[in-house]
């Protein structure tokens, strides 16, 4: 018997621990008949401060949640003027980039938190009067989340106004702390409202959602707009058969059922593909849409011609700087000019540009020209065509050399040289073998 040494045993890893907080954002609720400042040009909606309380919102403990407390509602009982508070439950629901959210203040990101009232699809169908809401936040420019808010059903409208006090504002019943009560029973979420990408890569558009127990899944679609004009690129209703295979387009349904991912695979990017991406996700009491920015870009490829040249007496020469390639269609060509004993570029400013031409692929072209007397140039000079490109993270330079004519012809010399050299050895190598 033979017996296989073994080490000390590994401890298993400890799954990470997570503690319930509040998370208080300060927020404006908007809504019709609302006294507060206008919302819009033309619009009859206005705003109003409110707050958001989060309840019990699950986040990672990382040993930094000691001094995090529970939030307290001010004691001053509403008036028009006050603030309106929601409080929402966060048991039946998770809340997405809930640590970005608590820790906001800290890390200096900015919140925007916009309340306005929800209309459901079976408003009016219910046994009893049911108040729906949606915050929607915007987390440093960049993540959008969106959670549907429902105040709890407590009876006929008549009933609950008559045993209830209302709020001053909203007219609606309010808790003995002047708050709103409210649970989360729908969430969704994008972790970028603006992606950049570059020609024929493969790009994701983050979208996911979580619903209450009591709610499922109903459809999902996604929608694509660009210069006025919009289509479906991926329609999937539960139940069906599931969605038609298409070859740039994929959503993962099982991830989309078993996870709530409703994210967009994008395969072999090109210009047609930019645009505004639209995803709408559906219960059948509620719909939530998250808009997803697409810009393609891509950079310049620059060449110019020739590399090195010379001049005789009263002779006229050409450079040729070819951009192409890129996309958007704004770019910029300057040109610069620089002898040795001098450390500074000269600018020039007699260079003429041909017209953009656009090729199959969507991607521009230009190419931009420089006529060089040998009556004002003096060698040896140094010519540059420097492009600028929202594709390119420092523009790029591309250099010719204006050389003596004496200076060119010692090294055709050394090179007809070098080449007869090496004729010979390959000669004597050959004759020496036979």
């Amino acid at each position: 018997f033979f017996s296989l040494p073994t080490g000390p045993a590994k401890a298993p890893t400890p799954a990470p621990q997570f503690r319930r907080v509040d998370i208080g954002l300060a927020c404006f609720y908007v809504g019709e008949g609302v006294r507060g400042r206008q919302h819009a040009l033309g619009s009859s909606s206005s705003e109003h401060p409110a707050t958001l309380v989060l309840r019990g919102v699950s986040v990672r403990d990382d040993g930094n949640l000691d001094d995090v407390t529970e939030y307290e509602v001010p004691h001053k009982y509403p008036d028009s003027s006050s603030p309106i508070v929601f409080e929402a439950s966060a048991q039946l629901v998770s809340i997405p980039h809930a640590e970005s959210l608590l820790h906001a203040d800290c890390y200096g990101e900015e919140v925007n938190c916009e309340i306005s009232p929800y209309s459901s699809q079976w408003a009016g169908k219910e046994s009893c009067r049911t108040s729906w809401f949606m915050a929607t936040l915007l987390l440093s420019g960049r993540i959008s989340i969106a959670l549907v808010l429902r105040r709890p059903c407590r009876g006929s409208q008549h009933e609950e106004e008559h045993d209830a006090t209302l709020h001053p504002k909203l007219r609606i019943p309010m808790s003995k702390e002047g708050t709103l009560l409210t649970t989360v029973e729908f969430q969704s979420s994008s972790r970028n409202t603006s992606v950049h990408t570059h020609l024929g890569s493969s790009v994701t558009l983050d979208c996911r959602f979580a619903l209450a127990p009591s709610s499922s899944l109903s459809s999902l679609e996604w929608r694509r707009q660009h210069r006025g004009s919009g289509h479906s690129i991926f329609q999937y209703q539960v139940g069906s058969r599931g969605p038609v295979a298409q070859p740039k387009v994929h959503v993962n349904v099982a991830e989309l059922l078993e996870n709530g991912d409703a994210s967009l695979s994008l395969q072999r990017v090109s210009v047609e593909d930019e645009g505004t991406y639209i995803c709408l996700v559906s219960t059948l009491l509620h719909q939530a849409q998250h808009i997803i920015q697409l810009h393609v870009a891509e950079p310049p490829r620059v060449h110019v011609i020739p590399a090195v040249m010379s001049f005789e007496r009263d002779e006229t020469t050409t450079l040729t700087c070819n951009i192409a390639g890129y996309y958007p269609l704004d770019v910029s060509v300057s040109w610069t000019q620089k002898v040795p004993e001098d450390d500074v570029e000269i600018p020039l400013s007699n260079a003429h540009f041909s017209s953009h031409r656009q090729s199959r692929d969507g991607t521009y072209s230009i190419t931009s020209y420089l006529s060089i007397s040998s009556v004002t140039a003096r060698a040896p000079t140094t010519y540059s065509c420097h492009v600028s490109h929202v594709a390119l993270a420092e523009p790029i330079s591309v250099s010719a050399h204006l050389k003596a004519t004496g200076q060119m012809g010692s090294e055709g010399l050394v090179g007809a040289f070098i080449a007869t050299v090496i004729f010979i050895i390959v000669l004597f190598v050959v004759l020496k073998r036979r």
